[in-house]
């Protein structure tokens, strides 16, 4: 099977979210054997993808390629930045058009890669709703939250702190967020002025109970946070820069109940996986 690490949100090489790339050849081995490859691989997600058979019919079928990710320790139900690096393989190497559809546990996702080698993912939003403050929060963050909202079905807490430097300087208890329950925490606030428009608004996502203590750059967070950045601020295309260590900038739209998340790939790693799927 051909395996590709892929830094996702990014054009340039160590930089931005770097996912792991499976290509099956058809259907999907058993849960323990996916795990175990995308503990090996250690990254925040590795994407197992595996092509679809035409619709019988003749029919274009709903979708070309299922599609499933996975942490080191457990399988999540969406992840932007391992579906724009799958798409991207699949261009890249001549396996697929440059419009894909990925069946997945949240539906079908396209991924369109333009003339300019960006990928442009069209996700469900994730609208997010106005909670009370858990016990303890600011203790864990180490800042006080302006607000805090659920994201529903996505799983994470949205927590505003009070500006760029807060969330740059923030270092979080690990375990205490992982106590908190649900997927992650996402912390945001809006730019600072001398981001001239270059971005809008900053994040980070944590994730330690998923065997992610930060996330790089988290497309799957900006379904949240792009409806929740566009009602503040009254726009309805924004940028938004994660802050982690390597960093990554992620161009959001909203269009309708679905956001359209536009990046930059690049492949780092090709290779070989010498190890037979278990069933």
């Amino acid at each position: 099977m051909d395996i590709f690490i892929v830094d996702a949100f990014t054009d340039r090489a160590f930089s931005g979210n770097p996912a792991g790339v499976v290509l099956l050849k058809s259907g999907f081995p058993g849960d323990e054997w996916l795990r175990d490859v995308a503990a090996e691989v250690n990254l925040s997600e590795t994407a197992f993808l595996h092509p679809l058979p035409p619709a019988e019919s003749g029919d274009r079928p709903t979708a070309d390629w299922a599609l499933r990710w996975f942490t080191p320790v457990a399988e999540v139900s969406l992840c932007g930045h391992a579906t724009l690096a799958a798409a991207h393989v699949l261009a890249r190497t001549g396996r697929d058009a440059d419009t894909v559809r990925f069946a997945s546990r949240s539906g079908v996702l396209t991924a369109r890669t333009g003339s300019d080698g960006s990928v442009t993912l069209d996700f469900p939003a994730s609208l997010a709703v106005q909670a009370a403050v858990p016990d303890g929060l600011a203790g864990v963050l180490g800042a006080p939250p302006v607000s805090v909202w659920d994201t529903g079905e996505l799983g994470d807490l949205l927590v505003e702190l009070s500006d760029e430097r807060t969330v740059r300087e923030l270092a979080p208890d690990q375990a205490g967020l992982a106590r908190l329950g649900g997927r992650g925490v996402i912390v945001t606030a809006e730019a600072d002025e001398t981001a001239s428009g270059r971005y809008d608004f900053v994040s980070r996502y944590f994730a330690p109970a998923y065997g992610v203590p930060e996330d790089p750059v988290t497309g799957s967070a900006h379904t949240a946070l792009a409806p929740w950045w566009a009602q503040r601020l009254g726009r309805g295309e924004l940028t938004g820069l994660q802050l982690s260590a390597r960093r990554g900038t992620v161009a959001t739209r909203m269009s309708g109940d679905r956001v359209l998340l536009t990046g930059w790939a690049t492949i780092v790693v090709s290779g070989k996986l010498h190890v037979e799927p278990r069933y």
